[in-house]
């Protein structure tokens, strides 16, 4: 079978004006959603960890309800019930970075759970005894710990993100996916934009993953 790929028409016109432009919004997307979803992971982890039955029970309910959700599924409900709740849209790229940073903060909150439990007790204990509170033990001498134990498995997680951010192509939004779709049909060339688009993002997500297990191998080192 002769598919007849003809990949002339990408230019750095072309990559300039529909390309970098979704690009830009799924780098975007995925920062404030890290940022977001470790911010708001950690609270939830501080909360299943705290031991009190009110805190730990709305968190866990939060953390394995979202977790058992497909991400394409959260963002439609997102993006379609809310304006109906509020009664105005909020737009297709403001929904994808509210339910983006909502549904990471629950596998980061998982993440960050796994990096504090690692921590020896004996540092727990160091902390009390020299007069630390709940809360500067664990912002000055577990937390601090957990985020470098927890590094390489926080940045894997970026990447899958990464790679999700091609779900919001769902809703509408302008994402790399989007761009590269945009012009291959402008170009008659869809076949041709869906295969340079697998090649950026396995070329993004490879480059990523090699500088993750470099990061790994210094941390296992220098512990």
């Amino acid at each position: 079978m002769n598919l007849n790929l003809d990949f002339s028409f990408y230019n750095w016109d072309l990559i300039q004006n529909f390309i970098i432009k979704g690009l830009v919004f799924s780098v975007m997307l995925t920062i404030v959603a890290t940022l977001g979803g470790i911010l708001f992971g950690t609270l939830l982890a501080l909360m299943r960890l705290s031991g009190k039955k009110i805190l730990v029970v709305p968190a866990t309910i939060y953390v394995n309800g979202m977790r058992s959700v497909p991400l394409v599924m959260v963002i439609l409900w997102f993006f379609l019930l809310v304006p109906l709740l509020i009664g105005k849209p909020i737009g297709a790229e403001m929904s994808a970075v509210i339910t983006f940073v909502a549904f990471e903060a629950a596998y980061f909150s998982e993440i960050m759970r796994a990096g504090i439990q690692s921590i020896p007790r004996g540092q727990v204990y160091a902390g009390q005894a020299v007069g630390m509170t709940y809360g500067q033990n664990m912002r000055l001498v577990v937390l601090p710990q957990a985020f470098r134990n927890m590094l390489p498995v926080l940045l894997t997680q970026t990447i899958i993100l990464f790679q999700d951010t091609s779900l919001v192509y769902a809703i509408g939004a302008y994402d790399m996916l989007k761009g590269f779709e945009v012009a291959g049909k402008n170009f008659g060339r869809p076949v041709e934009a869906y295969l340079a688009a697998a090649v950026l993002y396995f070329i993004i997500c490879f480059t990523l993953s090699w500088f993750v297990k470099r990061l790994h191998k210094k941390i296992a080192i220098i512990r």
